[in-house]
């Protein structure tokens, strides 16, 4: 057995088809709980450590796997609020740059770190172009120096002449070239994990975190829970029940109005961006605040994204991007490139549908506020809605307080710590070189990349992803499936030939960890 890592939690943080089971046995025998937390996105996580850690008993319940929707399908960027700012949106663009700030400084150093935005300058138009876009990246470092983010974590927004923005980004067009800008925000290395992070770090706070468990209907006061693998069934009761399941949300609540947008993003071999890392940032023709940009992403990949249309008709698991999408984003990055890509180029596309809240006024979805609100049904549930991934924190908080006014004697509760408390595998950005362990590990899991490293080796997958992480995929993050291991856990199933190529080894992972389970 490998030794018991001692972590920040009060009780282990692993989660594994053991746990699992124990926990649904619990609940068969106890059905009673404080809080029932429907969906397993990065809202639901975030409620689920939000209600735990203020000592209440909380379950949370996903009727597939942690991050199965649009939590596994965004930018991977924690955003500074920059955009909202130019729609005049100012509550909302503060309360995205501290929650940024949170998430870099002290929530998930580890998973978060600063990525240069690199914007070319083309003539004719270049002043004009310069200027605006400047006045917005002063505005977005304002915002950041408000809330407290140091320089040594995002710099200062700046000129960059036209030698250094080609040394930056070498697959940029030369021709018409007069400089750029560069702008800083956050990106995460990955957002899934974040997720998985999030939810262990509540099971670490002694929250049951149970996956592939259906919520086959609920009120205010309970729900009747169906085991997927087993197909038995619970009856459980509760004081508060609080959704976070996104674009279902009407599912449970027919009055919640929902108008989703589909935010679609290309996969494409990083060789053919040169490899840089930064992202590259074009405007989209016709707009003066729509940009798409190419955004670094592992296993020697990039990402270029994004659309916002309209998603109509009912929500699916998978969205699918649309050749007009496709050939949108490619259009506009090819502007700036100096050998275009093609529709060959693209390895893979992936889409998520965001949860945006209606508005009584008609338009594009891309000027729809990304505020969030908490709803209460006629028959008590409570609905957190609308929203973005990098505020997810205070989404959780506010799902949480509304349940406390709504079901708690006042005073019996205390208020949110989750602003202080730091996540699993969390360490000081300023001494995360401290970590002994391969960067590329230290990436993902943080101070706990030496206990990945701990495990024993085997069959590698593809993209150098190694046995050892597979396992850590199965013993310590949940992962109950194939699919659950190389989607969610490690990517690789973004690209079908790189999934094909992981099959066998992610098998392995699940053969070995069957043994002996890891005690974290």
């Amino acid at each position: 057995m490998s030794p018991r890592i001692v972590g920040r939690t009060p009780v282990s943080s692993a989660l594994d088809a053991h746990r699992r089971a124990r926990e649904l046995d619990a609940l068969a025998h106890d059905p009673v709980v404080d809080v029932l937390v429907i969906g397993g996105g990065i809202t639901g996580a975030g409620i689920a450590l939000d209600a735990a850690s203020r000592g209440l008993k909380t379950l949370l319940v996903e009727r597939r796997d942690l991050a199965h929707g649009t939590s596994r399908w965004s930018s991977k960027l924690v955003h500074g609020g920059l955009r909202y700012l130019a729609s005049g949106q100012f509550a909302i663009a503060h309360e995205s740059a501290f929650e940024r700030h949170l998430l870099m400084t002290r929530l998930a150093p580890h998973l978060t770190r600063p990525l240069a935005q690199v914007l070319p300058l083309y003539a004719p138009g270049h002043v004009a172009r310069g200027a605006y876009v400047g006045l917005g990246y002063g505005l977005g470092d304002g915002l950041r120096r408000v809330v407290g983010t140091p320089n040594a974590v995002l710099g200062s927004p700046g000129v960059v002449g036209r030698d250094d923005i080609l040394r930056l980004m070498p697959a940029l067009k030369p021709d018409g070239l007069r400089g750029g800008l560069r702008g800083w925000d956050g990106q995460l290395f990955d957002d899934a994990r974040l997720v998985v992070a999030v939810a262990r770090t509540a099971a670490g706070y002694d929250a049951s975190v149970l996956t592939r468990v259906e919520a086959v209907s609920a009120t205010g006061e309970g729900a009747v829970l169906r085991d997927l693998v087993t197909g038995a069934e619970i009856t459980v009761a509760a004081r508060a029940v609080i959704a976070a399941t996104g674009v279902w949300a009407g599912e449970l609540d027919s009055a919640v109005r929902l108008r989703p947008s589909r935010g679609t993003h290309l996969v494409v071999d990083g060789a053919r961006l040169a490899d840089a890392d930064v992202s590259l940032t074009v405007p989209v023709p016709g707009s003066s605040s729509r940009f798409v940009f190419t955004v670094p992403a592992p296993h020697g990949r990039a990402y270029i994204g994004l659309t916002d249309v309209p998603a109509d008709g009912l929500p699916v698991d998978e969205p699918q991007a649309t050749e007009a999408e496709i050939a949108m984003l490619l259009d506009t990055v090819n502007v700036a490139l100096r050998h275009p890509l093609g529709r060959d180029d693209v390895l893979a596309t992936f889409s998520g549908l965001r949860p945006l809240l209606a508005s009584a006024a008609e338009g594009e979805t891309s000027d729809l506020s990304r505020r969030h609100a908490t709803v209460v049904s006629a028959d008590g549930i409570i609905s957190v809605v609308g929203g973005k991934l990098t505020t997810y924190r205070r989404m959780a908080e506010d799902g949480v307080d509304r349940a406390v006014d709504l079901r708690f004697a006042d005073g019996a509760v205390p208020a949110s710590r989750t602003r202080t408390l730091p996540l699993v595998g969390a360490w000081p950005r300023d001494r995360i070189a401290e970590i002994v362990a391969p960067p590329r590990w230290v990436r993902r899991y943080g101070a706990e990349a030496p206990f990945v490293a701990s495990l024993a080796d085997g069959a590698p997958a593809a993209r150098g992803v190694t046995a050892r992480e597979l396992e850590w995929g199965v013993r310590v993050e949940g992962a109950l499936t194939i699919q659950d291991l190389l989607e969610r856990r490690t990517r690789l199933g973004l690209v079908t030939a790189d999934a094909e190529a992981s099959t066998d080894a992610a098998a392995s992972a699940f053969a070995r960890a069957a043994v002996d389970p890891i005690d974290i």
